[in-house]
């Protein structure tokens, strides 16, 4: 038995497998179209934008921070994008490239304000967030960007799989996350991110320079978010300037519920991605249902607090 367990991931990594298992159950027994494969795409298609902010905010909360700017950050780049390709004329290349560069200094930003003047993440985040907002609503004057290239939206296009079809934004964020959870498994530069997150002080001592990771994790969730904003444009094909207001708690959800501790040092990338599958999931199956969406708020509510309470439990167990 003990070599069995010394086998087995810890139930906060199975956590949200389970979950997704369960709910996928749950909603097949109780809908007739839930399990076809076309809701299924439609399913994968819904939560590619947020999976991708939730790479970069996992990165963030795995050092014990959260960046709260996600959204706004994302809905700015990707007006950046679209206004520059849409209205001004410029290669769609240049244009994309731009937006990713605006998405890259606000991590730049918000990494230098928690690293140099030691601000709480909260509140850095926070105030980003409202910048982020403003810009976004001034520099688009409130417009929602249409006419936007095609080579724009192509990662929007599908491809036909087992009945369904399958966006190429769905396979870059599963490469994505591959890709992440490589990184931080194999690699010292992965390994310091957790280091940092689980105690700094004795990071800092071991000769790992705790700032110089901080804000480069910061930088790299900043390049997630304007690759989520492409996502977003190549998703509805337009910059909408509304969009990125509820983005950022999705995020977090998806990252809380995946079994990374908000307390940083421990989690799984690939978990983020299935609390961001568990959230589309669930909206999808009770809306199939026909359930209010402000009960679907309230099941996500629940599950949030029901995930923290067990990272919680689980910390005092350890102690």
């Amino acid at each position: 038995m003990d070599m069995l367990k010394g086998r087995l991931p810890p139930i906060s990594q199975l956590g949200p497998f389970i979950a997704l298992f369960i709910a996928c159950g749950f909603f097949a027994l109780t809908t007739e179209r839930f399990f076809s494969a076309e809701n299924l795409s439609l399913i994968l298609q819904q939560v590619m934008v947020v999976g991708v902010l939730a790479i970069g905010q996992t990165l963030i909360i795995l050092t014990a921070g959260i960046d709260l700017s996600c959204g706004m950050v994302m809905a700015l780049g990707s007006i950046v994008m679209t206004k520059l390709a849409a209205d001004f004329g410029l290669p769609t290349a240049l244009a994309v490239l731009l937006g990713l560069g605006v998405t890259v200094l606000f991590g730049l930003v918000n990494g230098l304000l928690v690293t140099l003047i030691r601000l709480p993440p909260f509140i850095v985040t926070l105030g980003t967030f409202n910048v982020a907002f403003a810009i976004t609503q001034l520099y688009s004057q409130a417009q929602t960007i249409t006419d936007v290239p095609d080579a724009m939206t192509w990662l929007g296009n599908t491809f036909a799989v087992g009945g369904g079809a399958v966006s190429y934004g769905v396979v870059l964020m599963i490469v994505l996350y591959l890709v992440v959870w490589a990184w931080l498994r194999e690699t010292g530069a992965g390994r310091h991110v957790y280091a940092v997150g689980n105690n700094p002080e004795a990071t800092r001592l071991v000769g790992i320079g705790t700032e110089r990771v901080l804000l480069g994790v910061y930088v790299l969730a900043g390049l997630f978010y304007g690759i989520a904003s492409l996502l977003s444009v190549a998703r509805t094909g337009v910059g909408d300037p509304n969009a990125g207001q509820t983005e950022n708690l999705d995020a977090i959800t998806a990252v809380v519920l995946g079994g990374t501790s908000l307390f940083g040092g421990r989690g799984v990338i690939l978990g983020s991605l299935a609390g961001a599958v568990v959230v589309g999931v669930l909206r999808n199956g009770l809306t199939l249902m026909g359930v209010s969406s402000v009960y679907q708020v309230l099941v996500t509510g629940i599950l949030v607090i029901l995930a923290v309470s067990v990272d919680q439990l689980s910390r005092k167990s350890v102690r």
